[in-house]
């Protein structure tokens, strides 16, 4: 090596010196002397490959955030061979876990080391660890730089990745779908985030990311629910990703992921969490609601306006405005009398139209008013408490209240009897489902909150009614209407509401706008520890709830805050966004994180927006967008204007456009969440998890695919009637045209796209089972008979897969598992049959021909059944064959060409 080049390789050393050293004189505390940990008594268990061994630190404490803990405990457990399980604790005490309760752990099958696809490395003396993928024997995760950082409320885990490192999820979050990898920060603190704004911590915690290379794809989830930052950064030619937690335990499951295919990630995600929920088939169906509903009157009026103009609506919303006095298990007996809301169930019921409700978690604090709903808490003593016993008071909608404890035993018998009580089929309101809000937990009150009444009197809660009432008996549908282990909780040694280390809360401290971190659990566990875990544990209660309501039924739950695990439970909206264009942009990444990564795949954004006024364009594009959300949702905030679709003419068209697509295509995406119900396998994806290895694709967040066969690539730029979408290398399909769009790995320019179009594609090598036609309600699509539309790839192939059940039962009596496999001249359809669909396959369209198929036949196990007519577009190279057999039985059809 020359003198030159060594002194300009000593120059870009001191210069990474140097970065670092600014780094932390920018930070609260120099870490870069912590001694770390040597490793001792490494002992390998008997009969299988997991390791243990002792921590101890190796040198000086550094103390950093408080006194370095002296010894710590180490397992590694190769789980099966794509998962490997580290965990990191102090053994001198019992410190705080997420309890199997909330999220059970996966069973370990302790598979030989040398039988797993990736591989963990590690260094005795500093310790440190490297995960490698076997078959590449690249390093995937790799602290060696880093010594590890362990005391009773920081811990600290630092991994080198490549430079630019393509990391995605560590959500909740509306940064871009790829995350930054330069001073970027990913809090994870449950808050309540009016206008999600970007780059701050939201409702939810994801701690898992997926990583893309040129090698594969992987993913690293760390099992806590403490306060955390995830801090990403770009030093020196590589990227780090650095942990820094305020208190339970390094808990790491690493996942091998493929090569190839980036949608096992998330599969082997699902292993780790949990699949997600099956889903009732209506669920799927367009949704209407907003805050601000003003009455039973004006409810029925909605329905009927979407009913007057020909644009289905499948469920009906109410938020909190039917409630008295905005108390959870009430109705207001002037506006929204039980008799009324029942007349309006009725009424929808009838119509095979859906109800839902809010439900809020939090309770007025009501302690001589005769509330039932609180004097059954008290009586039950289910309510969280301050350290001295006391109930803990925030201040919701009702005024001052207190906050159910999902930890009680007492719990479950009580969220299920008030379900009972209110929503009782027989008295009460018959909803369909339920949706939950404010489950950070939310508080209007401002820490230390020393006056809760004070802030109630001073935000005039609960709100005061601004319309009179209408008469009780004015009617409704008429045409003059229509238009479980303990914990100790070492309060007394940790400071935990002003934490040595606190983490970048965009609301403040850890106990601002919520329950405070120092509640206690009735298990001894504080908020502390477990406030991220709070919306998840209420989505559970309530999936029990609905099930003991209707114990045959699969439930359907909308929740606002999530933890890992939730989308076993329950679905999720985006939260509460705003009526503006950057918002109905990102929305795209915020499904893609939750569906593609999360394992919460029926998700959804407030369609054109909740907060603000939205325009007729906005709203149209949105409406189109919307059509392909798998929680399709239009709802506002109360003090802006109505946004309905039926009150301009563009919104009507671009959403009865929308629901037509979305309708038809509806067994599809059933078909599709089905599948993530038996392995995880993602519902909506990233261009890359289909395309992997063509870079181009791996920062796109305004394109995706809907199932995996369907390629969605909105208008998003304000008055434009263009969009410049990626189509990589492979054929395509114009949705609405049918023709043969061939990519070439490069962009194009799509123009006159109207304001109530959306560009769709079928991806080549796809068979879409799709209605002939779409109708009013979800019962009505089912009656509908079927079109296999056949895409080939470009070698003339194809495949697709269909499931059809009742739509509804938690327990199948019988279902039908359909596989379509197309060859050139040759369409093999076959699979069980079980479920009596009442359908037929009515025709097959084949894309891609040249010419009119001819000698069409079909047969059913060998015997011809007849030839059929065919309807060519010579335009398009899209052929219709009239087939009109009962989906029954196997059968083949076969042309030539």
């Amino acid at each position: 090596m020359s003198l030159t080049k060594r002194m300009f390789k000593l120059n870009v050393l001191a210069l990474c010196f140097s970065v670092a050293q600014a780094s932390v004189l920018q930070g609260a505390r120099d870490v870069s002397a912590c001694p770390g940990y040597n490793l001792d008594n490494v002992v390998q268990v008997v009969g299988s490959d997991t390791i243990t061994g002792d921590l101890i630190i190796a040198g000086e404490s550094c103390n950093a955030y408080g006194d370095d803990i002296k010894r710590l405990s180490l397992s590694v457990t190769y789980e099966d061979e794509n998962r490997i399980h580290l965990k990191i604790w102090d053994p001198s005490e019992t410190r705080y876990e997420v309890p199997e309760s909330v999220l059970p752990r996966p069973t370990s099958k302790d598979v030989p080391a040398d039988s797993a696809k990736i591989t963990l490395n590690y260094t005795d003396n500093p310790f440190s660890f490297q995960v490698v993928r076997r078959s590449t024997n690249e390093i995937l995760f790799d602290t060696t730089r880093h010594p590890l950082i362990f005391e009773p409320q920081y811990w600290r885990v630092k991994t080198d990745l490549p430079t630019h490192a393509n990391i995605y999820g560590l959500g909740e979050h509306t940064d871009p779908f790829r995350l930054p990898s330069h001073n970027h920060t990913r809090t994870l603190w449950s808050r309540d985030a009016f206008g999600i704004p970007p780059g701050t911590n939201l409702y939810g915690n994801h701690p898992i990311y997926f990583e893309h290379r040129k090698g594969g794809t992987h993913g690293v989830f760390l099992l806590n629910s403490n306060g955390m930052d995830i801090k990403l950064e770009e030093s020196c030619g590589r990227t780090t990703l650095e942990y820094n937690v305020i208190g339970g335990i390094i808990d790491l499951y690493f996942l091998a992921g493929s090569e190839t295919s980036p949608a096992e990630v998330a599969r082997q995600y699902s292993e780790v969490v949990g699949k997600p929920a099956e889903i009732p088939y209506w669920s799927l169906g367009f949704h209407q609601c907003r805050y601000g509903y003003r009455d039973f009157v004006k409810l029925a009026h909605v329905i009927g306006n979407y009913s007057a103009v020909g644009i289905p609506l499948e469920t009906m919303w109410t938020d909190i405005d039917y409630m008295h006095e905005r108390k959870i298990f009430t109705a207001d007996s002037e506006y929204f009398p039980v008799s009324r809301l029942r007349e309006i169930v009725d009424y929808l019921h009838a119509h095979d139209q859906r109800y839902i409700l809010m439900v809020d978690p939090a309770v007025g604090y009501q302690t001589k008013e005769g509330y039932p709903t609180y004097d059954r808490g008290v009586r039950d003593d289910i309510f969280l408490k301050n350290p001295n016993g006391s109930y803990h008071l925030g201040v919701v909608w009702p005024g001052v209240t207190v906050y159910p404890d999902w930890f009680h035993p007492n719990i479950t018998e009580y969220w299920n009897n008030e379900f009972k009580l209110f929503f009782n089929p027989e008295t009460g309101i018959d909803i369909d489902g339920a949706w939950i809000d404010m489950n950070e937990p939310a508080s209007f009150c401002s820490y230390p909150c020393l006056d809760p009444y004070a802030k109630a009197r001073q935000r005039n809660f609960p709100p005061p009614r601004l319309t009179p009432p209408p008469k009780p008996d004015t009617p409704i549908f008429t045409p003059d209407n229509t238009f479980t282990a303990q914990y100790g909780n070492n309060l007394e040694r940790r400071d935990i509401l002003d934490p040595p280390y606190e983490p970048f809360n965009a609301a403040g401290p850890l106990s601002e706008r919520t329950a405070h971190v120092n509640v206690v659990h009735q298990n001894g566990l504080v908020e502390y520890d477990t406030h991220n875990l709070y919306g998840t544990m209420m989505s559970s209660a309530t999936r029990q709830a609905m099930l003991a309501r209707r114990p045959d039924e699969r439930p359907f739950i909308i929740t606002r805050s999530t933890f890992a695990g939730a989308g076993h439970h329950v679905g999720k909206w985006l939260g509460d966004n705003l009526s503006t264009w950057a918002q109905y942009r990102f929305s795209i990444a915020g499904m893609l994180n939750m569906a593609s990564i999360f394992q919460v795949p029926m998700v959804g954004s407030d369609v054109c927006g909740f907060g603000g006024d939205t325009t007729e364009q906005l709203c149209a594009r949105w409406a189109t967008l919307g059509a392909f959300n798998p929680f399709f949702r239009n709802h506002n905030d109360e003090p802006y204007a109505d946004q309905e679709f039926y009150l301009w003419p563009l919104t009507t068209e671009a959403a009865k456009h929308g629901i037509d697509i979305r309708y038809r295509l509806l067994d599809y995406i059933y078909t599709a969440f089905h599948n993530s119900s038996l392995d995880g396998s993602p519902v909506l994806s990233p261009l890359w998890f289909r395309y992997p290895s063509d870079e181009n694709t791996w920062g796109i967040d305004l394109q995706f695919l809907y199932g995996d066969s369907i390629l969605v690539s909105p208008v998003t730029e304000e008055g434009s009637t263009s969009v410049d979408i990626y189509l990589p290398d492979d054929i395509f399909y114009d949705f609405e045209t049918l023709a043969p769009v061939r990519g070439r790995g490069e962009k194009v320019t799509l123009t006159d796209i109207s304001f109530v179009d959306i560009p769709v594609h079928i991806v080549g090598g796809s068979v879409i089972p799709s209605r002939e036609s779409s109708a009013m309600t979800t019962t009505a699509v089912r009656a509908q008979d079927f079109n296999f539309i056949v895409a080939p790839d470009l070698d003339g192939n194809a495949e697709g897969s269909l499931y059809i059940d009742d739509g509804i039962s938690l327990i199948q009596d019988a279902t039908s598992e359909i596989f379509m496999s197309y060859t050139p001249g040759k369409l093999a359809i076959t699979g069980s049959f079980d479920y009596t669909s009442g359908v037929k396959l009515a025709c097959v369209t084949v894309l891609g021909l040249h010419q009119a198929p001819v000698n069409v036949v079909v047969a059913r196990d060998g015997s011809f059944l007849g030839e059929l007519t065919v309807s060519f577009n010579v335009e398009s190279g899209s052929a219709v064959m009239t087939v009109n057999q009962d989906l029954d039985r196997d059968l083949t059809i076969t042309f030539d060409i």
